[in-house]
């Protein structure tokens, strides 16, 4: 009988989509990067939605870095 997967058994995973949530707001650089480590750990260890993790944190990454520097431009100093 095939395994069921759970919440349970995906930690790293679940971990790397809320950097990569966080990410978007909150110093993009540092949990991007955690979220890549996570969703790669993931991956490696097995977990269906590591790779997504890795793949959502790197976008996450890239768009609170893009929204930080689109802000910082638009506000004066």
């Amino acid at each position: 009988m095939p395994r069921r997967w759970q919440v349970v058994d995906q930690v790293a995973s679940v971990l790397g989509f809320a950097c990569a949530a966080v990410a978007v707001l909150v110093a993009p650089v540092l949990f991007g990067l955690a979220g890549i480590v996570l969703g790669v750990a993931g991956h490696l260890r097995g977990e269906p939605l590591g790779r997504w993790a890795a793949v959502a944190a790197g976008a996450g990454m890239a768009t609170g870095t893009v929204l930080t520097l689109v802000l910082e431009r638009a506000l004066p100093p």
